[in-house]
């Protein structure tokens, strides 16, 4: 039986498995019994990826099905480190998993070229999972964390994923934010005040502002903007989100399963 090899985001983790990427999705989800559910995102990678760091053969070793036939569902290879250590020549497709355990793929795109004039909200995953609103675009925002930081904090690698704001964008203090589903909107809009260009005073210098140190993994998918971005150093990569109308269209059963 096939061993894949799946990088998942939440949380972050190196693990192998006898199960393709729908049937490992729904079960990383929802459990072996259907009691839990979760979403969960991950990464296919490169079954040939070998590293010193990862002992990659012992757990392909282990993951066999058993005597009965069950393929195994997980063997982990690693739950520290793991971003920084996988190249992203490695990494294949990314599947996004509602907590009802329906999969949708998306393949590496090309980063967008045309940078908005907008503020923006991202959601780190990994190696942290905290909320950030920034007046730099996502090439800028990823720059700043990893290889050219402008403050203390830096990250060897960084998977982010940005979040619509609305009209929250371009107007955070009179903007309407009845359509954004966030239970923290008097907080984002301070957050985001602070980096409106003209605020008239020393903060309004400000180019990041962290919204929560520590927040929820799980975000609505509707809300994804564009995609999701994964860097390892100097290599940034994009994952384009499907557009709602085409979700609709073609994999409705998992927008409805995102939307529940």
């Amino acid at each position: 039986m096939d061993v894949h090899l799946y990088f998942s985001l939440i949380p972050e983790a190196l693990i192998a498995s006898n199960l393709p990427p729908e049937q490992f999705g729904q079960y990383y989800a929802t459990g072996t019994g259907y009691k839990s559910k979760g979403q969960c995102l991950f990464f296919e990678v490169d079954p040939e990826f070998r590293s010193d760091y990862f002992d990659i053969p012992t757990a392909i070793e282990r993951c066999v099905p058993t005597p009965d036939g069950t393929p195994k569902h997980s063997v982990y290879v690693s739950v520290y480190r793991v971003l920084e250590h996988l190249p992203l020549s490695a990494i294949g497709k990314l599947y996004l998993t509602t907590a009802y355990g329906h999969t949708l793929e998306l393949a590496r795109g090309t980063l967008p070229a045309e940078k908005e004039d907008c503020l923006h909200l991202y959601q780190d995953l990994v190696p942290v999972n905290s909320l950030v609103v920034s007046n730099l675009d996502p090439v800028g925002f990823y720059n700043n964390v990893t290889v050219n930081p402008s403050k203390f904090i830096r990250f060897p690698g960084l998977f982010f994923v940005e979040l619509e704001l609305g009209a929250l964008a371009r107007d955070p203090e009179n903007g309407p934010a009845n359509d954004l589903p966030y239970s923290f909107i008097h907080h984002l809009r301070e957050a985001l005040m602070v980096l409106k260009p003209g605020a008239g005073d020393s903060l309004a210098a400000k180019e990041t502002k962290l919204v929560h140190r520590v927040h929820s993994m799980e975000f609505p998918y509707r809300m994804v903007k564009k995609g999701f971005y994964i860097g390892n150093g100097a290599d940034l990569a994009f994952y384009p989100m499907i557009s709602h109308q085409e979700l609709r269209d073609k994999y409705n059963s998992w927008w409805r399963s995102a939307n529940i």
